[in-house]
């Protein structure tokens, strides 16, 4: 990519075909369960959490965290994804936990001034011209003993996904981008280089998994087992946090601390 993608354009659409279905049902469900791990590690003294949901877009999951009482700071490229969390935030009532920004997550210190507990930076990296420097600044906000929550698309989901579609001339070619766009991302991430630029910033990674190891991998149900949506999540979260499985999810999410220097 030449330059970071804004979703003004699209934003009711991506509200629609992103969270109001199945995978993104079991996206939120997995990392949810891993966010509520590690939560259970503060300090009963830190709380209320101070919160930093970079690139946040309709702020799905930090919204859970403000019903539980912690403050959220809300930080987006696009204005239009801005106005539709903020009236869904409004909605329930949970305006007071939160500050809205509308920036680029690059620029950032513009608005916060003080390093946050928490840090959540989902889904943003594959739609960055420069997803490293990104990744490695905002990295820079999280306190000592504060922890990133990181989601990117996966590489090795990208180049799976198209093999059992039948695209094998277009991963022989690399996977050169493609003019149109689709809501799906046309590049995804090398999981060691991320887990790289995580340690390489003072992190320890507690906890890795893998989003929709399997759902996305289910061809034409013609001739196939009989199997509900249920079946299909108890699957993902059986098997989403040990390998292989976790290493061909279509998404990946680490859970990192940052090394305290007391």
């Amino acid at each position: 990519m030449t330059e970071d993608r804004n979703f003004d354009d699209i934003a009711h659409k991506f509200a629609k075909n992103i969270y109001g279905s199945d995978k993104g049902l079991i996206r939120q469900t997995i990392v949810w369960e891993d966010i509520m791990q590690i939560l259970g590690k503060f300090p009963s003294s830190h709380a209320p959490l101070n919160i930093l949901d970079a690139g946040g877009g309709l702020a799905q999951m930090s919204q859970k965290l403000a019903e539980a009482g912690h403050h959220v700071t809300l930080c987006d490229l696009s204005v239009e994804m801005l106005k539709l969390a903020q009236a869904e935030i409004e909605r329930k009532g949970l305006q007071a936990q939160y500050d809205f920004v509308h920036s680029p997550v690059q620029e950032i210190d513009k608005h916060i001034k003080n390093q946050v507990d928490f840090l959540m930076f989902h889904a943003v990296m594959e739609w960055l011209a420069e997803p490293e420097e990104a990744l490695k600044h905002l990295l820079g906000k999280v306190r000592p003993g504060g922890v990133a929550s990181v989601m990117f698309y996966n590489h090795h989901g990208l180049v799976f996904k198209n093999v059992i579609c039948g695209n094998i001339p277009h991963v022989l070619e690399g996977m050169p981008f493609r003019k149109r766009f689709k809501l799906q991302p046309q590049k995804g991430l090398l999981p060691e280089e991320v887990y790289r630029w995580i340690e390489m910033s003072g992190f320890e990674i507690e906890c890795k998994s893998g989003i929709r190891c399997f759902h996305d991998y289910i061809g034409n149900r013609k001739n196939m087992g009989e199997y509900t949506y249920e079946d299909v999540l108890a699957l993902e979260q059986q098997l989403c946090r040990q390998e292989p499985y976790l290493s061909m999810g279509r998404y990946i999410h680490v859970l990192a601390r940052k090394v305290s220097k007391e």
